[in-house]
């Protein structure tokens, strides 16, 4: 989610995605996770280490801590951007174990083999995993597939394939983790009125007051929704747009940019978290943990939900291909545990959802599991998971319950077919 680099060796799918210019985008504790096995493992255990390269949104060092004591192996974090992941995949793959990976970066690692697919009767609750992953629905419903749903990608045909199969199989790309449903955040104390469409992120009210990502897979889709609940253009499919609507839209915020509209354009979470902490910026593309941090520091900051919908992103930690023997076993059990309890509780506190529904609410409170997950409000102080106050008792979460979240996904990130066109485009709104 920070600025893009190159891919100075291999060559691979998209490969001009990747180099340009552009900013680029305790219920687990005894739950007995690592029993039953030879003894040769538990032999060896102590040596084993485990490294989870991943974004730093969800590549965080108390998740490593809290495996380490409760797997009795050593699990370490390695915090890089979007193309950094990308780029040790391809290039240094070894230096991997766990690839902490967004649903659109398999379109380029899986490909070129450097992940291997999950047994799927090697995952202890799968079952219990969210179907917006496994069966591409949720409350019973198909969910949208504009843009890269989860579903689209979940599957192959065998450990080693390098494709994705068109349905289920016994092979998972990766393990689900953690994913969210994004939308505006705002100053309510600042912005004086009513916020309650994308449009507003482009309205004249916010004139100098407002931010976009600059990150091109997920600003542009930010952009869009702008533009399509303005009634300034229809898209065929939000999802993946063609050189034509990107033109258009590009122009547009050219144009923004040129009538200084926009007080900023952000390329890292700390970024965004001063630029409305400062009230530099009223409205802007914004995290759910960066709305969090903003409120530990008792500003007011809402992720606000709009009439349009959401765009929803997640993650799955992938095992990277050589991954063998009782290395693959430790990286097995690492992510049956990552979806056992803790994990879930901790992240549901930065506003994030576990793939395992079930136990993340079973590791909160009544009060955080009513607040998080059922839309209640709030009958005590809501704490963030490094204990900074971020909501009143009497306060409901923002959006609503996560039925009421996840039932108005309108779009997915996604890596589109001309990701090199908008990469080119995105630069030229940069350099305007």
């Amino acid at each position: 989610m920070k600025k893009t680099g190159g891919i100075p060796n291999k060559s691979i799918s998209r490969r001009s995605v990747l180099k340009g210019g552009a900013a680029l985008a305790g219920a687990a504790a005894g739950s007995g996770v690592i029993t039953g096995f030879p003894t040769v493992w538990a032999q060896n255990i102590k040596d084993v280490t485990l490294v989870h390269t991943g974004m730093s949104y969800s590549t965080i060092i108390d998740i490593a801590k809290q495996a380490s004591q409760d797997l009795g192996f050593k699990v370490e974090m390695s915090v890089v951007d979007h193309p950094g992941l990308l780029n040790r995949m391809v290039n240094d793959p070894k230096s991997i174990d766990i690839a902490d990976m967004e649903i659109w970066q398999t379109k380029v690692a899986v490909p070129q083999g450097v992940t291997q697919a999950v047994e799927i009767d090697k995952i202890k609750n799968w079952a219990q995993l969210t179907p917006l992953y496994t069966e591409g629905t949720f409350a019973g419903k198909p969910v949208s597939l504009q843009g890269d749903a989860p579903f689209k990608f979940m599957y192959r045909d065998a450990v080693d394939a390098t494709t994705f199969a068109s349905g289920k199989t016994g092979f998972a790309t990766f393990v689900p983790s953690v994913y969210n449903a994004d939308t505006l955040g705002i100053r309510p104390d600042l912005v004086g009125r009513d916020v309650t469409t994308w449009a507003d992120l482009f309205s004249p009210d916010f004139k100098g007051k407002a931010a976009i990502q600059n990150i091109p897979t997920n600003g542009i889709m930010d952009a869009m929704m702008a533009m399509e609940a303005a009634g300034e253009m229809k898209y065929g499919d939000k999802g993946n747009p063609t050189q034509e609507e990107l033109t258009k839209t590009i122009a547009r915020l050219i144009e923004l940019k040129k009538a200084g509209h926009f007080r900023a354009l952000w390329s890292t979470f700390d970024e965004s978290v001063n630029l409305m902490a400062a009230g530099e910026v009223v409205i802007q593309s914004m995290w759910s943990p960066a709305v969090t941090a903003v409120k530990g520091q008792g500003i007011k900051c809402v992720y606000q939900a709009l009439k349009e919908g959401y765009r929803g992103w997640g993650n799955g930690l992938a095992m990277m291909a050589h991954l063998d023997g009782v290395k693959k076993d430790a990286a097995l059990e690492y992510l049956n545990w990552y979806n056992s309890g803790w994990v879930g509780g901790f992240i549901a506190k930065q506003g994030y959802y576990s793939a395992n529904v079930e136990t993340a609410k079973a590791a909160l409170t009544e009060n955080e599991r009513g607040f998080f997950y059922e839309g209640k409000a709030a009958t005590a102080d809501i704490t963030s998971p490094t204990g900074e106050k971020t909501n009143a008792a009497g306060e409901v979460r923002d959006g609503g319950s996560y039925e009421e979240r996840f039932s108005q996904v309108a779009v997915w990130n996604n890596l589109m077919d001309q990701a090199e066109f908008l990469y080119a485009k995105w630069n030229e709104f940069n350099a305007a």
